[in-house]
């Protein structure tokens, strides 16, 4: 594929601009530093691609703020010494070799109990599966609860590793699922979370009487959601 490569500087911003064949101009905005590409159509004319990221600017820039406001965080290694969370508060990581594989919550420190030669990989599912079975104890009596409160009934709750959503909820089957990484999130997230979810069994869409049904279960919802976003 023929591409042509551009750097050019808006307003303060440098963008870097990849002209190949597509169509039409495609917008990024880079997590963590809030870099920014352009994707354009080898026919377009350079400053036409300079007037559309003019138009931009704006938006650009409000992108950066909010990319620049998160805290990302740096991938974990599962050593000792390391910070990981567990219903909103911050514990250290002990690692421990022997002949157990397991984990444990003492106070401040989560001990994970490893066999010699287990890597990174093998560390991640222990720990991954403690938090797995952790937030199963925790959210299964209270989906009942909130079930009754609601007068809702899903068929099947499951708990499962998810990149891009907290959870989800499947109407026709009457199935939801969380996300794992909830475990790490204050209890007041999880529960807007799962009212979030059960409510879909009511109203498919995100409208008015999604809404409503949100701010009758949930009041706080839109503050606990913006901050779920934030994190």
């Amino acid at each position: 594929m023929n591409t042509d490569f551009t750097r050019i500087e808006i307003d303060g911003v440098y963008v870097d601009v990849i002209r190949k064949n597509i169509k039409n101009v495609h917008l990024w905005v880079h997590p963590p530093a809030g870099g920014v590409t352009v994707s354009a159509p080898l026919r377009m004319d350079m400053e036409i691609v300079r007037g559309f990221c003019i138009a931009k600017a704006g938006w650009i820039k409000r992108q950066q703020e909010k990319i620049r406001a998160k805290k990302y965080e740096l991938p974990s290694e599962y050593l000792t010494g390391e910070n990981h969370f567990y219903l909103g508060k911050k514990y250290l990581l002990k690692v421990i070799e022997g002949t157990a594989r397991k984990v444990l919550l003492n106070e401040d420190t989560i001990f994970l109990y490893v066999r010699g030669g287990d890597g990174k990989k093998k560390r991640k599912e222990l720990l991954e599966k403690w938090y797995k079975l952790r937030l199963k104890e925790l959210v299964l009596p209270h989906i009942e609860r909130f079930e009754s409160i609601m007068n809702v009934k899903a068929a099947k709750v499951i708990i499962r590793s998810m990149k891009t959503r907290w959870g989800s909820c499947n109407f026709r089957e009457r199935k939801i699922c969380l996300n794992t990484e909830l475990a790490k999130k204050p209890f007041e997230s999880i529960e807007y979370v799962l009212i979030h979810e059960l409510a879909h069994l009511l109203e498919r869409g995100h409208q008015k009487g999604f809404k409503a049904v949100m701010d009758k279960f949930s009041p706080d919802w839109r503050r606990l959601r913006k901050e779920l976003k934030s994190k």
